[in-house]
């Protein structure tokens, strides 16, 4: 099956190809080079696909280089929004996170991710709750954003990832478990302000180009994915830079 994207980037080349064949064509059209450039493409449609594949490539690049331009504009809120939720605070280097709690890539990412936490204190981690997997994924997300000043919230956070089947119910047992005045977060991920946070992290992902979870950025790097080692690599090199700087 023809995923949409690849679907449009090959609806794409087709196009172009139907260009190309127009910007070839004499005053009066060369039917004969027509039928032979017809019959070639359906004798070998792997040039369709190749040039699809291409588009695709360069749409990719197109939106990742947008979403690096956007950073610069959207820094402040990238990385020193009051209302996030922040491991380290004190840190120099700045790592941001978007994920959802129903994601199974950020559930794979999340014990390294507080593993990189523990053994990078000069590394402040910002948790970003980009919901994109529904009602549950919300729950969690408006209970984390609820529970934040109760002290235990990468706790929490670690305990929601490492759970398998997660919906609200388990979410709140789980906060129970870690002895969180239950009410008290749920009153707060339910208000307005929490809403507005919500929709605040879904708009910087959109103005970032940002479609998926995780999503990891460092600096001017955009990191899609669970991609840990270049999320490494990342933090090496600003610290080196850094270091360069001092």
């Amino acid at each position: 099956m023809i995923l949409p994207r690849r679907a449009g980037a090959l609806a794409a080349s087709l196009a172009l190809s139907g260009m190309l064949l127009s910007a070839c064509t004499p005053a009066k059209p060369d039917k004969d080079f027509g039928e032979k450039v017809r019959a070639y493409l359906l004798e070998h449609p792997e040039v369709l696909l190749e040039v699809s594949a291409k588009l695709e490539q360069k749409q990719a690049a197109k939106t990742a280089e947008a979403g690096r331009k956007a950073l610069s504009q959207y820094r402040q809120a990238l990385e020193r929004d009051p209302r996030d939720f922040v491991a380290n605070p004190n840190g120099s280097i700045t790592v941001t996170e978007f994920f959802d709690y129903k994601c199974g890539y950020c559930r794979v990412a999340a014990p390294e991710v507080v593993k990189l936490i523990a053994e990078n204190p000069d590394v402040r981690f910002v948790f970003k709750e980009f919901v994109i997997f529904g009602n549950d994924s919300e729950a969690a997300a408006r209970l984390m954003i609820g529970a934040k000043d109760q002290g235990k919230t990468l706790q929490l956070h670690q305990a929601l990832m490492a759970e398998k089947s997660l919906d609200e119910a388990s979410a709140l047992r789980i906060a129970r478990s870690l002895g969180l005045d239950v009410a008290k977060a749920r009153a707060v991920g339910a208000s307005a302000a929490t809403t507005q946070h919500l929709a605040d992290i879904r708009g910087l992902a959109q103005s970032l180009a940002i479609e998926g979870t995780p999503a990891f950025i460092v600096g001017d790097t955009i990191i899609p994915g669970a991609d840990m080692q270049a999320l490494k690599l990342a933090i090496a090199n600003t610290k080196a830079a850094a270091l360069k700087k001092s």
